[in-house]
């Protein structure tokens, strides 16, 4: 199996070097990563800038990696188009921070698994809630991949994974078939700072929210739980 691993947060970031390890006991790894940090680019393309590419060492043993200076859906396209890999499965992450809610809609994460299906290659997102720690990742992830790769879903959903930030020992458990709860995990907090000419808005750090939807994404993660579930591709999903 062909496995090609992308990300936002970067070709540096911690999260895509152990998803990367963990895929590498299922194939074919190359990973395609942004140069710099991309969250909250959804399924943004580059269409008038140029896109350099690099191919960089990596600290995985026997993994192909480059580096991108476009976005994670210019990843899986440049992957794809340009560098010629052909990948059974597209693996997304792993996130710093939760990809659930309604914030599901910002995530690059998300897109870049989104731009391989609209491809015609299943796919995952992973993440872990922030600041991480990936005690629960490294305890429950080989055997989720495991889960996932083994179980049928439509042509036109994603596996989204959640892991809670927390000793391995800590967690309660992994929470199935979860769907993105109707709300934000971190409300809408803009303060205005008055500069000569204009006003300028910064959005600050709001306290996240403590409960959720009985049966949603967040409610199983704000108790402590794995969440899984899928995410669908609307215009995809209603041509199947």
């Amino acid at each position: 199996m062909r496995i090609l691993v992308v990300n936002d947060d970067g070709i540096k970031a911690p999260g895509i070097e152990r998803l990367a390890r963990f895929a590498k006991d299922h194939g074919e790894v190359h990973v395609v990563a942004p140069m710099e940090q991309c969250s909250g680019m959804s399924a943004r393309i580059t269409i008038f800038d140029k896109i350099e590419v690099k191919k960089v060492d990596y600290p995985v043993p026997d993994v192909d990696a480059y580096c991108i200076s476009g976005t994670p859906a210019d990843c899986v396209k440049v992957a794809m188009e340009y560098l010629k890999i052909k990948p059974d499965l597209i693996l997304s992450g792993i996130n710093k921070g939760f990809n659930a809610g309604v914030e599901i809609s910002y995530s690059g994460t998300v897109g870049a698994a989104m731009e391989g299906l609209m491809k015609g290659i299943p796919a995952m997102a992973f993440s872990v809630d922030w600041p991480e720690n990936y005690s629960t990742v490294d305890a429950f992830l080989p055997d989720i991949l495991k889960e996932l790769m083994a179980l049928p879903i439509s042509k036109g959903e994603i596996w989204n994974v959640n892991f809670p930030s927390c000793d391995a020992s800590e967690c309660k458990g992994i929470l199935r078939d979860r769907v993105p709860a109707p709300e934000e995990l971190y409300p809408d907090g803009y303060r205005c700072v008055e500069t000569k000419g204009a006003s300028s808005f910064i959005v600050p750090h709001t306290a996240p929210i403590t409960r959720s939807f009985e049966g949603s994404d967040l409610d199983a993660l704000l108790r402590g739980y794995i969440s899984i579930g899928k995410l669908k591709n609307v215009i995809l999903n209603h041509l199947i």
